[in-house]
């Protein structure tokens, strides 16, 4: 029986719940359920009945469209709330083959590292192993040994944020399964082996923060959370336009252009402003001025991040661009130039089912998590991690139990 899964994107413009079926060669979307969000800013639940509402309204329109009851679901967690820590776990064995409790033992030695009371942990992702001084170790199960040591990153949340947002989804009559980090979500349908191996960064510009993840020889290596994204610049533009904020919106989805050397000075548009009996004539080249500026603050503050990570120099394979924000023309152009790093724009591919609204860089967090729920779902393990890698289920036994032991040390 081919398992359904479901994720919650709870962002700060939209709430988007999907609802899909694991099958052989993907995760075909069954149910949609798209909702503008309330109650949320910068990540952050700012009124829990209005936030609860708008879940409940998403979870409600997934459930119809796919005729599917709703119980549990893993949910997208952002705000600037979230941070991390690497942290080490030393542990001796008896020098024969380490196996799964050598392994859990040495990440409950990372894991006692000191974390404020008021702090949750949402992740442990292992970084790497050495085994007797030999670093490098992906795996270290099987190998002979006497001392196993574990570098992981540590991933951590407001608690009381957390709670807040555990209690909206709870409200809605689903129960949160996993807090899921939204750059790990959009990173699992946006990059490729090839990428994580060489070393790259995603960056998924919401409409209330900006989340980051460097990935190193194939793992997480640094999270962080900016409060700063597209709803930013839809705000300078009301301000500098004189303009309501849903039409400030309209004027960057139609006209808006991340670059000002990209746009002609021929280019007009006209608009009717707060005050004004006529419509009011506006250059697309100062429009694209007030963008520019507010998109490259929040690049100057990514490369700020990236650099105090001390990883700025393991990114050949540069930066890869997706949330709503990524869809402003020019864009790229711009991270490129500020970061110095190659630059691409990705989106969710390879969809099958209620796809038409999700091929769009802002749905790759929505998306995301049903390839995590699939690769937590035991009963359809074969689904790897990233959603690619199958194997067969006749020889389940062993070789799928290091994907569950991994994904049980990377949710607490």
């Amino acid at each position: 029986m081919d398992e359904i899964v479901v994720g919650i994107d709870v962002g700060t413009t939209k709430i988007c719940t999907l609802v899909g079926r694991v099958e052989e060669e993907a995760i075909r979307i069954l149910g949609v359920g798209i909702e503008p969000s309330q109650g949320i800013k910068k990540g952050v639940i700012v009124d829990i009945g209005a936030a609860s509402e708008a879940i409940s309204r998403s979870v409600r329109k997934a459930e119809q469209t796919s005729g599917v009851e709703i119980t549990g679901a893993l949910v997208s967690l952002a705000g600037a709330h979230v941070s991390s820590v690497n942290s080490r776990g030393v542990v001796a064995v008896a020098g024969e083959a380490i196996d799964d409790i050598d392994v859990e033992r040495a990440m409950d030695a990372a894991r006692a590292v000191a974390i404020p009371h008021n702090r949750e942990i949402i992740h442990i992702i292992p970084r790497g192993y050495v085994v007797d001084g030999e670093d490098g170790i992906r795996t270290p199960i099987g190998m002979h040994g006497y001392r196993l040591e574990v570098e992981t990153h540590i991933i951590t949340a407001a608690q009381a944020t957390v709670q807040n947002l555990r209690e909206c989804v709870a409200a809605a009559g689903v129960e949160v399964l996993h807090f899921i980090l939204n750059p790990l979500a959009s990173g699992e349908v946006v990059l490729t082996d090839a990428e994580r191996e060489m070393g790259v960064v995603v960056c998924d510009i919401g409409g209330g923060t900006t989340d980051l993840a460097i990935y190193v020889d194939g793992q997480v290596w640094h999270t962080m959370v900016l409060a700063v994204g597209g709803n930013h610049i839809t705000n300078d533009i009301a301000a500098g336009l004189r303009l309501p904020l849903d039409q400030a919106e309209e004027v960057k989805k139609k006209y808006g252009f991340a670059l000002r050397s990209g746009v002609g000075a021929e280019e007009y548009f006209t608009l009717r402003t707060f005050g004004e009996e006529q419509p009011v004539e506006f250059s697309r080249q100062d429009l694209a001025y007030i963008i520019e500026a507010r998109v490259e603050e929040i690049f100057q503050l990514a490369l700020q991040e990236i650099k105090r990570s001390g990883y700025d120099g393991l990114l050949p394979a540069g930066m890869v661009l997706t949330g709503g924000a990524s869809a402003l023309p020019g864009i790229r152009t711009l991270a490129s130039q500020v970061l110095g790093l190659p630059v691409r724009i990705a989106q969710p591919e390879n969809l099958v089912g209620l796809v038409d609204q999700l091929r769009s860089p802002a749905y790759s967090t929505s998306v995301g998590l049903l390839y995590w729920a699939a690769a937590l779902t035991e009963e359809n393990i074969r689904l790897s991690p990233r959603g690619r890698s199958r194997r067969a289920r006749g020889d389940a036994g062993d070789t799928l139990s290091p994907l569950k032991n991994w994904l049980k040390r990377l949710l607490p």
